[in-house]
């Protein structure tokens, strides 16, 4: 069996719902009511899921310093892991209800952690639920996993970085926000609004079709060949509101066939953090 790499379909977590080596991770969320996401899973979700909540397993508490959502420690991030049930043999499969955009944000932490077995489900939990296939209530565990990191470094960047890529016009810089909050019109989350200069602005929710799911492979390719041009998958950089909903982007060029983007992890909320560091609107 080819393992799941980025997306996967209901029909076939249903199939291996029971398989011991596979394990499910829901990532239901709210930025605004950060509570809501493992009430909701309580109340239903795949059986046999675990809950993995943004705020607490897949961040790092926030500082002065950072954005809102910074990247645990690698050893912090795979004690996590270990703790849902996760092994480096796993088939991981992360969900939401918000078509991956976090689910996303738990597919790349593990890609970062040099697990490549972990894929997005396709329509999330709306899709499980629309398929008639079984649900769950309560809280659930896993026995615990033995997950030993392979860090990947080259797969985000620092602010440090980004402040040396804007002198850089071969680098192509995508903010995943919506738009009026990349021109700044509208900023729910942040102090400050604008954008990083000189970054273009797809929103993350570009990458879907209907009912939460994936525009084809085909279509992304082309979406993301005309916004990107002819620069490198590997100078291109991604960043949102606090290093989340830009994993979607990742997730789609991935699953597009295009390999090697970076993830600003930081993001915008970290960016604002210094002042002096350079804003646009527009």
């Amino acid at each position: 069996m080819s393992p799941y790499t980025t997306l996967i379909e209901v029909e076939d977590v249903f199939a291996h719902l029971h398989h011991p080596d596979w394990l499910i991770v829901d990532c239901r969320f709210d930025l605004t009511n950060p509570d809501w996401g493992f009430k909701d899973y309580q109340q239903g979700h795949i059986p046999g899921s675990v809950y993995a909540h943004l705020d607490h397993d897949c961040s790092a508490p926030p500082t002065p310093h950072t954005g809102r959502h910074p990247l645990p420690s690698p050893q912090d991030f795979a004690d996590t892991l270990e703790r849902l049930g996760i092994s480096n043999h796993s088939q991981v499969v992360a969900l939401d209800t918000t078509g991956g955009s976090f689910a996303a944000r738990f597919w790349w932490m593990l890609k970062w952690l040099g697990h490549s077995t972990v894929a997005v489900l396709n329509g999330g939990w709306n899709a499980w639920k629309s398929a008639g296939f079984p649900l769950a209530q309560g809280i659930e565990t896993r026995p615990r996993g033995k997950f030993v990191p392979n860090p990947q470094p080259d797969k985000m960047i620092t602010t440090a970085e980004m402040l040396n890529l804007l002198k850089k016009p071969e680098y192509k810089i995508i903010d995943a926000r919506a738009p009026e909050r990349y021109r700044g019109e509208f900023e729910p989350l942040d102090p400050v609004a604008g954008h990083i200069p000189g970054s273009l602005n797809r929103f993350h929710e570009k990458n879907l079709a209907r009912a939460g799911k994936l525009k084809s492979a085909e279509i992304l390719r082309k979406e993301f060949t005309e916004l990107i041009g002819d620069t490198p998958p590997h100078q291109v950089i991604v960043y949102c509101g606090s290093g989340v909903t830009s994993c979607h982007h990742l997730l789609a060029m991935e699953y597009a066939g295009i390999q090697g983007a970076k993830l600003y992890a930081g993001s915008w909320s970290e960016w604002i953090r210094d002042l002096d560091r350079p804003i646009e609107v527009g």
